[in-house]
């Protein structure tokens, strides 16, 4: 771990990207706290107004202080990039563990399955399964989550394929040891350091895949304070109150770029050829 932070720490831009990453989740912890206003009160008074002293990102239609809907949005935002991206990391590696350690029917069977899945754009494949499902976060959350295991699918295989024929999975076979614990006990632990990089970019896209469906309404219900929602509200009133789709869309792009730019720096601190070089 040692190692790792001292690789992590000289990406300077992944630096920042952990700083923001870290801004968010205590704006989402102590939102209650943080938030000036409650990201639900309406004021027919206060309706559009600028930013001002009061306001320090302005207000929308309905009088509700943007800067209060921001902080709480970042709720929504970690809440479906945790739980769309554990379940994406959960299935995703499952299926790519039994289909490279099997490997013949079981891998082909699996891995039909995810070129399949591989085959539709994210968001259209998104679309589908919240059409079938209804707008929901629950459904939501899903969806991303399922748009999103492919890739661990093929990650975790990958990682598997190159692990499996080590002498020590052969000397633990040759004591007899189970398939189960080598898979759980032996391969997975020594397949993380891909996948947990994985995660961080995964992040990314699952808040971005949120807020565009948000945006097209199939996402969390119109009251919540969601980015996405925040910017297909603002959409319509550009020209009269810009900060209404402005401020969100600062946000969205603060968090895609933090989550990006830590996962990449998580990458190279990963990277045993990088380790090599510097030692």
């Amino acid at each position: 771990m040692n190692e790792i932070w001292y690789q992590f720490k000289k990406n300077k831009i992944a630096l920042f990207g952990l700083g923001m990453t870290v801004m968010f989740i205590i704006f989402a912890i102590l939102a209650p706290l943080i938030a000036p206003y409650d990201p639900y009160e309406m004021s027919t008074s206060d309706s559009l107004a600028g930013p001002s002293l009061a306001h320090l990102m302005g207000t929308d239609q309905f009088g509700r202080d943007i800067l209060s809907r921001i902080i709480y949005g970042t709720r929504i935002s970690l809440q479906v990039g945790i739980i769309s991206v554990g379940i994406s990391l959960v299935l995703g590696t499952l299926i790519g563990l039994v289909a490279a350690y099997y490997g013949r029917w079981v891998d082909m069977v699996l891995s039909r399955f995810t070129d399949v899945l591989f085959s539709f754009p994210d968001i259209l494949l998104a679309l589908v399964i919240m059409a079938i499902l209804g707008p929901s976060l629950t459904n939501l959350m899903i969806a991303i989550g399922i748009v999103y295991t492919p890739i661990f699918a093929r990650i975790a295989r990958g990682a598997v394929l190159s692990i499996k024929s080590s002498l020590y999975i052969d000397a633990a076979k040759s004591m007899g040891v189970s398939n189960r614990k080598i898979m759980w006990k032996h391969i997975l632990p020594n397949s993380m350091a891909p996948l947990i990089v994985q995660v961080t970019l995964s992040f990314a896209f699952a808040i971005l895949a949120e807020a565009a469906l948000s945006f097209l309404g199939l996402g969390v219900s119109p009251d919540t304070p969601s980015w996405g929602i925040m910017l297909s509200e603002g959409k319509n009133w550009m020209e009269t109150a810009w900060w209404i789709a402005v401020f969100p869309g600062i946000a969205i792009t603060l968090a895609v770029f933090s989550f990006n730019v830590m996962g990449d720096g998580l990458r190279d601190a990963l990277d045993p050829k990088l380790k090599n070089e510097s030692s």
